[in-house]
């Protein structure tokens, strides 16, 4: 009998779909498999944050603080935990604390337990405003160490890291491995060290993009990891995480079994393949094992989002030039971990670099910005022949990015005036505007968000009354050829990728 089960986070509802489905799960298929879920026995469900917030108005037509609430409700007996930017909260870019401030109150108030917060440089300032407020609301303070591989990420850099994140309240450590980089043994290294130094609980995340995946997690447990992150096997491997019943069999008899019910969880990943299914045009279409995240460092949604950028400038022929300059570029920038909105920097120079022909020839306000400082304190100095390159005499800020924003909240709600119902809704406008304003004004006019799928039945609709006329005037052949109509997702102009569906 095990008496130190191993506990699991399960990822299906948060970031298992964000890397194999760009995040386009809506809520109304979730909700078949929350009693499940709920019935398993997790330590947690990862259920918010990271780019589900935007890309449920953006896509879904939702709002992202119902889902919350409707998940909340079907759940209530797991604890629910989100993956929080720091400063960056779900957005891009730096937010005023007054927005961190209550974008944490209501995510509380609305149902998270666990906050997960992260910074894309690993700078503390830009994630020390976020816990002190989680921590003021009673949540649980996850400080979370952004796993990459550098001459300056070295395991004792990371256990100095998680003192550091103890002594500003952290209540767990969490080893975020947004690449899939971690070898096995690393993993145990860091994950001992950590627990012997440190003496806090510590959960591993990690991908499956190098194929590591569920052995990472296995040396991690059998050096003392509290708690591992999982996906149900249908929405596993590839750019997600480890299998949940691959692991949950692995232990099974041993002195960290989870105890959880792998029949439960079967049946769980059965119902799952047939929902994913519907998302099947959203599949990244990358391999079970990607080689280049190992020799390039390159996660799997950079990698994306880079080949978009190529394939818009029809230079698909540059990929591989590209992926080698992308190491050069983040030496240039003082190696920051890849990860959101690090990654889009350091890709979207990197591939400006090889398609002008001349490195640094353009240089973007983003990356401009992260070399006056905006984005925090790199890991190492940046390259000062690179920095005066990009934004001349200009003298750095040195002071914690978040102290040179104003107040945003008000000037939100004055904006945004009657079209916000709730705090919510100014919180959601304040972090995305662009995205927020017509999601309400669509909320306004009873569309919900959804009219294009009133656009698809009214196609269908016309589809099928042009078959049957088509059927009088000149038989049945007539009307299985196909059909001069306009496409419902053109009507306004935008794709049926474009559209979230």
């Amino acid at each position: 009998m095990t008496n130190n089960p191993i506990k699991i986070c399960e990822t299906l509802l948060r970031d298992a779909h964000q890397s194999l489905l760009a995040t386009r799960m809506r809520t109304e298929d979730m909700l078949p498999f929350c009693a499940m879920l709920d019935d398993i026995g997790y330590y947690s469900l990862e259920v918010w944050g990271g780019a589900t917030f935007d890309t449920a108005m953006r896509f879904l037509g939702e709002d992202p603080w119902e889902r919350l609430r409707v998940l909340r409700k079907a759940m209530p007996k797991t604890k629910l935990q989100m993956l929080l930017r720091g400063q960056n909260v779900v957005g891009y870019k730096h937010y005023p604390d007054d927005i961190v401030e209550k974008f944490v109150v209501l995510a509380k108030q609305n149902g998270i337990d666990i906050f997960r917060i992260f910074d894309a440089l690993n700078d503390l300032r830009n994630m020390e405003y976020a816990m002190k407020i989680v921590k003021r609301e009673g949540g649980h303070v996850q400080g979370t160490i952004s796993y990459t591989i550098s001459p300056v990420h070295t395991t004792e850099a990371f256990v100095k890291m998680g003192s550091d994140l103890k002594s500003i309240g952290a209540d767990s450590i969490a080893i975020k491995d947004m690449a899939g980089l971690i070898t096995p043994y690393v993993a145990y290294d860091l994950v001992k060290a950590l627990k012997e130094r440190v003496g806090l609980p510590v959960q591993l995340h990690t991908h499956y993009t190098s194929g590591f995946g569920t052995a990472a997690l296995i040396k991690a447990i059998e050096a003392g990891v509290d708690v591992v992150d999982c996906a149900i096997s249908a929405m596993a491997m590839s750019t997600s995480q480890p299998p949940t019943e691959t692991l949950v069999a692995a232990l099974k008899g041993t002195e960290r079994d989870s105890l959880l019910d792998l029949a439960k969880l079967a049946d769980i990943a059965r119902k799952m393949t047939e929902v994913r299914k519907k998302y099947s045009s959203f599949e990244a279409g990358i391999a079970p094992v990607d080689v280049n995240v190992l020799q390039f460092q390159v996660p799997g949604g950079m990698l994306s989002n880079m080949v978009s950028q190529l394939r818009q400038q029809g230079a698909m022929d540059k990929y591989y030039d590209v992926l080698d300059e992308i190491p050069r570029v983040r030496k240039d920038m003082g190696y920051p971990p890849l990860v959101t909105p690090s990654s889009q920097i350091v890709g979207t120079q990197a591939t400006l670099n090889v398609v002008l022909g001349e490195r640094y020839k353009v240089i973007p306000e983003e990356v401009k910005q992260y070399f006056r400082g905006y984005y925090g304190r790199p890991p190492a100095p940046m390259d000062p022949v690179i920095q005066k390159l990009a934004i001349g005499d200009e003298e750095p800020i040195t002071c914690r990015p978040g102290d040179m924003l104003e107040p945003g909240f008000e000037a939100a709600k004055r904006e945004i005036g009657a079209l916000a119902r709730c705090d919510e809704d100014v919180v959601s406008y304040a972090l995305f505007p662009q995205v927020a304003r017509p999601f309400f004004e669509r909320r306004e006019k009873g569309l919900g968000g959804k009219e294009e799928v009133a656009a698809a039945i009214a196609a269908a609709l016309f589809q099928q009354a042009d078959q049957k006329a088509a059927t009088k005037l000149t038989g049945p052949a007539a009307a299985a050829g196909p059909v001069n109509m306009v496409s419902p997702w053109k009507l306004s102009g935008r794709s049926t990728a474009q559209r979230g569906w």
